[in-house]
């Protein structure tokens, strides 16, 4: 297959039935993903161009020679009723019938005997590290102190751009791992596909080739800017590096931060690159959800305010205070410093009920729960 082209950067555009209407989704190189019917799918795939209306021009040419529209392929309801009529189930009776006998292959897997998972040696599922240094009970929650900006980021972020699904690129953080373990680029699959390994979720994590990080000019993809070497780097690069030096992390972002699919690993890899909090103007409802799960505190600027309007550049220090005494609803002191000084914000909590407290308080749903398995044991 003849590789595409970037010369000309074009927009291209996509049309398709599913909900994944993100940028690179579909491919990295399509900008734009439109959603229509399936019908309409094959409509615009006969007419070849998303520009032209099909309610007036025609989808193309007959055999003879005659403009076809859209009119004259759509079904009617008979048609549709008649094909429904046709639909014959005793494949599905059959197939769905011997689901759980299985093929030789299945049947000669080696299960092992335990009541405990033995954890396999595999680039697609991994032990996850979210229990590791738990205590039967939670530690008190601490303020953020001098936290750096991982990436600034403006409205509507979806949950493809923070945990993509997609394709893996060869030389991004989650290609390396890959390789480096013994696995082909023509063998990677998909970030989807690989969700039962963290170390390439997390690696994935803000991987998305079409995010735009306001920290860095005129770059498209997973980049960022470490403070203070002022180096450029992959975020999950960065955020290691962070790690290193024992610096607390934020993400700064504009409205309807986590739209899209409510995609866990959206909120997972965020805990585990280090972030703490998500500073933005408004936020998806699960995702915010999800980030209070994974024991990440969601805060929302106040009315008025913004990354905008605080000039913020990403350059900053954030600190975070009240964390240990929070209230639904409620508000924190987030204390920016730059070289110019610093100013104090006072930022809403975006955990709105009691429960969900209770999950942050406990470093995420996952430890609520199995602290509760535990003391009722």
């Amino acid at each position: 297959m003849k590789k595409p082209s970037t010369t000309g950067d074009l927009t291209v555009a996509s049309v398709l039935s599913g909900n994944r209407n993100f940028e690179g989704r579909v491919h990295p190189l399509v900008k734009t993903n439109w959603l229509a019917s399936p019908p309409l799918v094959v409509a615009y795939a006969l007419a070849g161009n998303v520009q032209r209306n099909l309610t007036t021009d025609p989808l193309g040419q007959d055999s003879d020679g005659n403009p076809v529209y859209l009119k004259d392929i759509w079904p009617s309801q008979a048609d549709i009723a008649s094909a429904v009529e046709k639909v014959n189930t005793e494949m599905f009776r059959k197939e769905y019938g011997a689901v759980f006998e299985g093929d030789d292959t299945w049947k000669s897997i080696k299960v092992p005997e335990g009541k405990v998972y033995e954890w396999p040696e595999s680039t697609y599922i991994q032990h996850p590290p979210f229990f590791e240094g738990m205590q039967r009970e939670p530690d008190a929650i601490e303020d953020v102190k001098n936290a750096r900006v991982l990436a600034m980021l403006g409205d509507s972020v979806t949950t493809d751009h923070i945990s993509p699904a997609g394709s893996i690129k060869p030389d991004s953080p989650a290609g390396r791992y890959l390789q480096e373990h013994g696995v082909k680029p023509v063998d990677f699959n998909s970030y989807g596909s690989r969700r039962g390994n963290h170390e390439v979720m997390m690696r994935g994590t803000f991987a998305n080739v079409r995010i735009k990080n306001e920290m860095l000019d005129g770059v498209v993809g997973g980049e960022t800017r470490h403070v203070p070497s002022g180096e450029q780097m992959a975020i999950y690069d960065a955020a290691m590096k962070y790690k290193e030096e024992g610096t607390p992390l934020v993400v700064i972002a504009g409205k309807e931060y986590g739209t899209g699919s409510s995609r866990d690993w959206a909120a997972k890899g965020t805990r585990l690159l280090g972030v703490r909090a998500v500073i933005a103007e408004s936020f998806e409802r699960i995702h915010r959800s999800n980030l209070i799960g994974m024991g990440v505190v969601p805060l929302q600027f106040p009315e008025g305010e913004s990354r905008e309007s605080l000039g913020l550049t990403g350059d900053e220090e954030i600190s975070i205070a009240g964390l240990s005494d929070l209230s639904p609803g409620g508000t924190v002191q987030v204390v920016i410093k730059n070289s110019d000084g610093e100013r104090t914000v006072d930022a809403k909590c975006r955990i709105d009920t009691v429960n969900e407290l209770a999950y942050y308080r406990h470093g995420g749903i996952l430890h609520y729960v199995l602290r509760k398995m535990i003391g009722a044991a």
